[in-house]
C-alpha cells in the first residue's frame, strides 16, 4: 500500500514538472523578446545633480530614461546620462531631449563624451563626431548662438552654409536658424513652464526587465536541468 501511494506521489510529481516546464517556456517566450525590445530602445540611466526633471516629473536621485523624453535642469543644477558607450552631461539651465542616438537642444547646453557617434542638433545646426573614435565636445544654445567645442577628437558641423570639420581644439560659432531676421529667429529661454509628466513606470525601466528575465532565466535552468524519470521501486 505504500509502496503504491509512493509511486503515485513519484507520477503526480513528474507530471507537475512538465507542467511547470510547460509555464517557464511560455514566459520565457513572453520575457527573451521584451529584453531585445529593451535594448533596441535606446534606454539609458540618468543622474540628477541638483534640480532637474524629467518629463516634467523631478528626478529625486536617478531614473530610466527614453528616446523621447525631455530633460530639464535649473541653473543650479545639472543631469548625467549613462548611455552603452556615452556618457552626455545635461548643463544647469537647459532643455534637452534624449533621442537615444542623438541630442536636440532646445535651450542650454550639454557636453557629450562618445564612442557612438552620438550627435548633437540646435536649432539648424548638427554636430557629430568625425569619426568612430572616442570624441568629446560642447555644444551650447542660447539666444540663437550655437557655440561648439571639439575638446577631444575632430567635429562635422552641417548647417545652411553646408558641412565643414572643427578640428580638435576649435571652437566655434553658428546662428541657430538658417533665417537670420529677427521676427524669425527663435529666442530658447530657461523653462519655467511644466512638462507633461512621463507615461510609464519602474517595471518598463531596463533595469526591472533585466532583473525578471534573469529570475525567469534561473528557474528555467533550474527546472530544465531536473530529470523527469520517477523513482524506479526496486532502488531501495
Amino acid at each position: 500500500m505504500r509502496l503504491r501511494l509512493f509511486n503515485q506521489a513519484v507520477t503526480e510529481c513528474g507530471m507537475g514538472m512538465s507542467a511547470l516546464r510547460r509555464i517557464v517556456s511560455c514566459l520565457l517566450l513572453l520575457i527573451v523578446p521584451a529584453c531585445l525590445l529593451a535594448a533596441d530602445s535606446g534606454a539609458a540611466m540618468l543622474y540628477a545633480t541638483g534640480p532637474a526633471w524629467l518629463n516634467g516629473s523631478h528626478v529625486p536621485n536617478s531614473s530610466a530614461i527614453f528616446a523621447g523624453d525631455l530633460v530639464q535642469t535649473r541653473s543650479d543644477g545639472a543631469a548625467n546620462i549613462h548611455a552603452p558607450g556615452s556618457t552626455i552631461t545635461v548643463l544647469g539651465d537647459s532643455l534637452v531631449q534624449f533621442e537615444g542616438a542623438s541630442l536636440k537642444v532646445e535651450h542650454g547646453g550639454v557636453a557629450v563624451s562618445t564612442s557612438k557617434g552620438v550627435t548633437t542638433t540646435a536649432g539648424d545646426v548638427r554636430v557629430a563626431p568625425a569619426s568612430n573614435a572616442w570624441t568629446e565636445f560642447n555644444v551650447t544654445d542660447v539666444d540663437g548662438i550655437v557655440r561648439i567645442a571639439a575638446r577631444k577628437g575632430d567635429l562635422t558641423i552641417t548647417d545652411e552654409k553646408g558641412t565643414v570639420t572643427l578640428a580638435q581644439g576649435q571652437e566655434t560659432t553658428r546662428d541657430e536658424q538658417s533665417d537670420q531676421s529677427d521676427n524669425k529667429k527663435k529666442k530658447k529661454k530657461g523653462a519655467a513652464g511644466a512638462i507633461p509628466a512621463a507615461g510609464g513606470g519602474v517595471l518598463n525601466s531596463p533595469i526591472a526587465i533585466g532583473v525578471g528575465a534573469a529570475v525567469i532565466g534561473g528557474v528555467a535552468i533550474w527546472v530544465l536541468t531536473k530529470n523527469d524519470d520517477p523513482i524506479s521501486p526496486n532502488v531501495p
